[in-house]
């Protein structure tokens, strides 16, 4: 279940993005509990960091939505705010508060289920996500996070990770395909790497947690993309 907060002034507009919830919901099977409040004022009574996502207009009568936002930052540093605006220039104030990202009125279906999208991209790179690791002398739970890279040796693979190297049977293919959501992407055909760990590229490798990775020539231009796609999403 996902919390999400509406704070519009217009009534028009609150219908029309809870409309909008309940079409996503129905097509993603995504389920959602959606509070709704007038202004800026509302949501801050009994505020209690509720909520995962807050679609915020900037301006409304009494308490506009960038008044709240810094209010509710200093006790909410992980909800996820979408301003919604007919003016531009005040969503790039946006960023003072650590807004994901901004819509212009009229909002269409399409950009409101894209910036859904992009929250639920931040919502999982923050969710702590686990694995169970099966090898030879036993099981081990893995934070996902904590893994660095994984490597390919002979038949078995390596995982490199923040509490040291386990060693399992299986595939790289099917690890790509279980992990890809978590940000992780294949460099080369021995090499899946966790790209929220990468330091920096050093001629043909990639730096990760301090070892070098090695980038084959064939994959280094889709690997700078989607780094440089993960950095976008990942760095706000």
């Amino acid at each position: 279940m996902i919390n999400v907060a509406i704070v519009e002034d217009e009534a028009d507009y609150r219908e029309e993005w809870k409309r909008y919830l309940a079409r996503y919901g129905e097509e993603s099977g995504e389920s959602f509990r959606i509070s709704v409040f007038a202004d800026g004022f509302r949501i801050l009574e009994n505020y209690r960091a509720q909520y995962d996502i807050i679609l915020m207009d900037i301006r409304m009568e009494g308490m506009d939505g960038m008044a709240a936002a810094e209010k509710i930052r200093k006790v909410d540093p992980s909800v996820i705010i979408i301003f919604i605006t007919n003016m531009s220039q005040y969503a790039i104030r946006g960023y003072s508060v650590d807004a994901l990202d901004y819509m212009l009125k009229p909002v269409s279906y399409f950009a409101f289920t894209q910036r859904l999208e992009r929250a639920f991209k931040r919502m999982r790179f923050r969710e702590d996500r686990y694995m169970t690791l099966r090898f030879r002398s036993g099981v081990k739970k893995m934070k996902i996070n904590d893994i660095y890279y994984i490597e390919v040796l002979n038949h078995d693979l390596i995982f490199h990770t923040k509490t040291g190297e386990y060693t399992v049977s299986g595939t790289l293919k099917n690890m790509e395909e279980q992990l890809r959501s978590d940000g992780f992407f294949r460099c080369s055909k021995c090499y899946l790497v966790n790209l929220r760990h990468v330091d920096g590229m050093r001629s043909g490798f990639a730096v990760v947690n301090g070892d070098e990775v090695r980038i084959s020539r064939n994959r280094k231009t889709v690997f700078l993309s989607a780094l440089s796609d993960h950095i976008r999403e990942t760095v706000k």
